[in-house]
């Protein structure tokens, strides 16, 4: 018996694993030899046609690899932009606390500065106050106006009358101006050289005709030491006199 005989034909290739194929049976009990399909039904396969589907499916490939290299390219990018924003915002939370630590800072810095000034204010009222106190209860010093006093034999007169009157010394203008009158005729200067004193070597001197030993002796704390110092010459003379005659008022000679 003729074998069975089984021809397949491949209508041809479009895409990896789409075939179209086409049979001849011959059955086993035939007699006759069914010959082979008509050339026209033969696929003839060339080299052209074999590189074209597979430069398809290279194709294919390549683009399924850039599609996904682009949505890797799309995620990373994405996280990239999320770990941007986080640290965006975690800068910007620092940022914030620095400066509400800054502006605490300056506030208790100022509030400080604002207590010190208020405390500073407080000591210096108080201050005030007690001096405002003690100078009220500080007992008032009456000023004394300075005297003056000519310099001729009237302000020499009334400024020994004042020292006079200090020291509890008796006199009175009169009697130390008629008493000048006759010693000096009013000369600060005058010296007797003729008396007994002169002879004695002690002459009087001054306003009121004075020996240096009764000067010295008489002498009026807080005038001039020199005889011939018009007040201080005033001044010895009437202490003498108030010691021995009890006042120059009584002395109406050479004394």
């Amino acid at each position: 018996m003729p074998k069975n005989t089984h021809k397949i034909a491949l209508a041809g290739v479009a895409t990896l694993g789409a075939a179209a194929v086409a049979f001849t049976v011959v059955p086993a009990d035939a007699q006759t030899t069914t010959r082979e399909a008509a050339a026209s039904t033969r696929v003839a396969y060339s080299s052209e046609q074999l590189t074209g589907v597979k430069a398809g499916i290279t194709d294919q490939l390549a683009g399924s690899s850039v599609k996904v290299d682009a949505i890797e390219a799309k995620k990373k990018a994405a996280a990239d932009a999320v770990k941007k924003a986080a640290a965006a915002k975690k800068a910007a939370a620092a940022k914030k606390a620095a400066s509400a630590a800054a502006a605490k800072k300056a506030a208790a810095k100022k509030a400080a500065a604002a207590k010190k000034a208020a405390a500073a204010k407080k000591a210096a009222a108080a201050h005030k106050a007690k001096a405002a106190s003690r100078s009220a209860h500080r007992p008032q010093v009456k000023q004394v106006a300075v005297k003056t006093y000519s310099n001729n034999l009237d302000g020499w007169i009334r400024k020994s009358l004042d020292i006079m009157k200090s020291k509890g010394i008796p006199g009175s203008y009169s009697g130390l101006h008629r008493n000048i009158m006759r010693e000096s005729s009013g000369n600060p200067y005058a010296i007797n050289d003729w008396d007994i004193n002169a002879i004695n070597g002690i002459p009087s001197k001054g306003l009121l005709q004075v020996i240096p030993p009764t000067f010295a002796t008489y002498h009026v704390a807080g005038t001039s030491w020199n005889i011939y110092d018009p007040v201080a010459n005033i001044t010895a003379a009437a202490n003498y006199a108030a010691h021995r005659y009890g006042s120059i008022d009584n002395v109406n000679s050479a004394y």
